[in-house]
């Protein structure tokens, strides 16, 4: 019962956080500068002010601002999230065109940047003052740095220009369209190693820095000095009995930072050319395309809630102390 009354509360307080995002996410946008019928009437070859009257009008852009926040709101709560001014399409139809592709790369991503910054971490905390673990420190520090679209450029002219063994972007070959699916998997595949790499690397950074840190304080615990002095290998002390706690906090900051991969895959999309939601937003922005933009920020603000609300749950269930002390 308790539990069911941790989700309804979590429920009505995303609910409320959720409303709160659809208000500032149209007030930003609606006080940026710039007008969106007369990019429509760029697009169409003329802006005279009779084409932008009846362009505002066919939009609702004529009307006052809480007279469209109001319109807003109500198709949204409806489940509509509005017509593409660019595309002439529906907004949640787009959404779920490029959502697949977006889902593919951040959590490819996650899982090479949880998998990779463990291992780097383990390798750390075994001996924290040889070359090793200096290493492994100085190229975490160079990672974390390092901005995401840097790191996507640079790796474009290492391996897709100076050494041509990956594309440069995009997520199909167009000579492949019609192939198997395995043939279009591999070719996915291969598109892919590029973005992945370039949106994990970040995260490799602070994984490995925080396996480190969490490795080397289960290391010390009484179990693991019991276990070398059973004559456990330390093979299997270090990844089966040390790794299993170790690996907890990095599974935390996992979910809390979802939204940050969210960010860092939208500047990932735009140097690669993923068709994702990133990118989608990008073309959006230049095109003052407002309702997709705004239903792209309304979509990745419900994942980042509804991910975050599940973390949470989830640690009420694992861990009994949250639940006591809640």
């Amino acid at each position: 019962m308790q539990v069911l009354f941790s989700i309804l509360g979590r429920a009505a307080q995303a609910a409320v956080m959720i409303l709160i995002v659809i208000v500032l996410n149209f007030a930003l946008i609606h006080l940026a500068p710039g007008d969106p019928a007369e990019v429509i009437a760029g697009e169409m070859g003329g802006t005279n002010a009779e084409v932008l009257a009846q362009l505002r009008a066919a939009y609702g852009l004529d009307k006052s601002f809480i007279h469209q926040l109001w319109l807003y709101m109500s198709h949204v709560l409806s489940g509509d999230l509005g017509q593409s001014f660019y595309f002439n399409a529906p907004v949640l139809s787009l959404i779920l065109q490029r959502l697949p592709a977006t889902l593919l790369l951040v959590i490819s991503a996650i899982l090479i940047a949880i998998v990779v910054g463990t291992l780097l971490g383990v390798m750390a905390a075994r001996r924290p003052n040889g070359w090793v673990s200096n290493l492994i420190t100085v190229l975490s520090l160079v990672g974390f740095s390092a901005p995401v679209f840097w790191t996507g450029i640079l790796l474009i002219l290492l391996f897709a220009s100076a050494i041509p063994i990956f594309p440069v972007g995009g997520m199909r070959d167009v000579a492949r369209l019609d192939a198997g699916w395995w043939a279009g998997t591999l070719d996915v595949l291969h598109h892919l190693v590029l973005p992945a790499s370039t949106l994990s690397i970040i995260y490799i950074a602070q994984y490995s820095r925080m396996a480190r840190a969490s490795m080397l304080e289960v290391l010390g615990a009484d179990y693991i000095r019991t276990a070398r002095a059973k004559g456990v290998p330390e093979r299997l002390v270090v990844f089966k009995h040390a790794l299993r706690n170790a690996i907890l906090p990095i599974v935390t900051i996992v979910g809390l930072q979802f939204s940050s991969v969210l960010a860092g895959a939208v500047l990932v999309e735009a140097v690669f050319a993923w068709p994702g939601l990133g990118s989608l937003a990008y073309m959006s922005i230049l095109r003052r395309d407002s309702p997709t933009l705004l239903g792209i920020l309304l979509f990745s603000a419900v994942v980042v809630i509804v991910v975050n609300m599940l973390t949470d749950l989830a640690y009420r269930l694992i861990d009994p102390r949250i639940r006591a002390n809640s």
